[in-house]
Formats: C-alpha cells, structure tokens, sequence
C-alpha cells in the first residue's frame, strides 16, 4: 500500500498488549508543535485523511494511524468474547503509540468507528486527551438503544457483520466488490467522493480474510463487551471532561435518526458540535469545512 497522503512519513510499532499479545500499528505522521491523532472509520483506512492531514501538519505534529484489524495493522483472530476487538482495546494500542512517537497527551479526532475508539479512549485515559472531536456518529448505546426501522435499514451492516463467525465473513469474501458498492455507495454522496487509488485499496483490505474478520470483530464488539464498558461508565456516573466537538452530516442517517448533541451530553461534560453539508464520509465529502472545523477547535 502506496503513502497517499502527501509529505508524511510511514512506520509502523509493534508492543505487547497487556492481554491480547503482539499488535502492530501501522501509521504516518508529519508536521510538529501539539499533536493530534487521526482515528478512520470503517471499511477503510489512514488514507481517509488525505484531503486534510498535510493542511492540519502546518499547524500540529499529525499522526493518523490505522485501527487494530484495519489498514496495515495487526489483524488477530478475535477472541470468543470479542474483547481483542473492544474499543478499550483498540484505544489502548492507540495512546501506546502515542507514547512511543513521544507524547503522553494529545488532541484527537475520530471518524466513524475511530470516533468510537476516540470515545472510549478518552474516557480511560482522560489525562491523555485534551480536546476530542468526532464526526458522524452519536455514542454506541444510544445508538442502538435507540434504533428504529429506518437506522436498522440504513444502517444494515451494523446487524449484518455482528453475525456469528463466519457468517458475514463468508457472504462478504463471495465478492467484496459487491459489498462494498451496496456499504460505501449506497451513502449520500455515491463512490464518486472516494480517489481512485484510495477505494482501490479498501477493497484490497477487505479482500483479505483477516480484514475482513478483524472488521466483522470490530462490530461483535460493539454489540457485546463495549455496551458493558459504556454502562459501567453510566452508572458509575462517569462522563468525559475535556472538550467535546460533535460534527454529522446534513444528509446522513445519524442526522435522520438521532440528536447528537443531546446523546453526546449525557456522557460528556462539555459537549458543543453542529451538521455539516455533507453525508457520511466527511473527511472525503467536506474536506474545506473539517480543516476549519479542527483549527477552530484545536487551536
């Protein structure tokens, strides 16, 4: 996989996760002065942030990393209890690499399912986190606390890919093509948002049986052990204390179905955001806004 984001270097670190073994997280980075860790959603990668990250290394040290189970990173068979694929787990080998590339605190901004790492990253390791904004999603219970006819149709693959093993993992491998089209193309702003070179290599990863399951673990963990760790913190009376900007699309489903300011206020403290022009992929529809959005913000 080629580096398409523009000017920044590639790496990648391997550690020792306290329960789950080796993971390798696979990233680039540029820029300097504070640092901001770039989080991507699914089905896809770091190269989300291609239309964005060389602006936002004017201003920051960028890191955009790829997820446990996406992109270059470790890929592992997920465990009976999802707990691998837990977003506590996911956001442990995030602040790890952070600590490796040399910063203990840091601005963070998440899309998609890196919004959801971002969440819980930030509520397990609030002094690490010193501002948070996320993009097109409302917290995970809420969502599904709240689903009703249109999300579960529109948002088909969140009770698609939490099938059992291997299900989904299956159907998908059948032809990835096909499933990502019907995901990714079905959105408001069609394929036409993503660059060639880039929907090229989401499908390649997909194509990949360890993607492809590591993905469909993402999922079976947010339908399972997440909920436990997101109730915990409710009844624990725990809410996320640093800055919270909330970004979703005008024309996306989130926008449909949900009020994020309202669910992201019942478990953050802080907690301003507003709709954006755009459906979905905001990183890829709405480049221009999410520069200004984040230097607003992260200033």
């Amino acid at each position: 996989m080629k580096n398409i984001i523009k000017g920044f270097r590639s790496g990648s670190w391997t550690y020792r996760h306290p329960t789950d073994g080796e993971i390798t997280i696979a990233y680039q980075q540029a820029g300097s002065g504070p640092a901001l860790l770039l989080l991507h959603g699914f089905p896809q990668s770091k190269i989300i942030w291609h239309l964005i990250a060389p602006t936002l290394a004017k201003h920051y040290t960028v890191i955009a990393s790829d997820l446990r189970g996406y992109g270059q990173s470790s890929k592992p068979a997920g465990q009976p209890d999802h707990s691998n694929y837990s977003k506590r787990s996911m956001a442990q080998d995030q602040v790890e690499l952070m600590k490796h590339v040399g910063f203990d605190h840091f601005y963070l901004l998440g899309h998609d399912r890196g919004g959801r790492v971002s969440h819980r990253l930030a509520a397990d390791h609030p002094a690490a986190v010193e501002k948070l904004m996320v993009l097109d999603i409302s917290p995970t219970l809420a969502m599904y606390e709240q689903t009703n006819m249109a999300f579960a149709q529109g948002y088909w693959h969140w009770f698609f890919l939490i099938q059992k093993h291997p299900i989904p993992e299956t159907m998908i491998g059948a032809d990835v093509e096909f499933f990502m089209k019907q995901l990714m193309g079905g959105r408001h702003a069609g394929l036409s948002i993503f660059e060639q070179s880039c929907w090229d290599e989401y499908v390649t990863a997909m194509q990949n049986p360890a993607c492809a399951h590591a993905m469909c673990e993402d999922y079976r963990a947010a339908a399972s052990i997440d909920l436990v760790h997101d109730r915990a913190d409710i009844a624990a009376g725990k809410k996320i204390s640093m800055p919270l900007r909330v970004l979703w699309g005008e024309h996306g489903l989130v926008n449909q179905c949900f009020n994020p300011l309202a669910d992201w206020s019942k478990v953050a403290l802080k907690v301003t955001g507003k709709t954006v022009p755009s459906g979905h992929y905001i990183p890829e529809e709405a480049p221009d806004i999410l520069i200004e959005e984040a230097l607003a913000f992260f200033k």
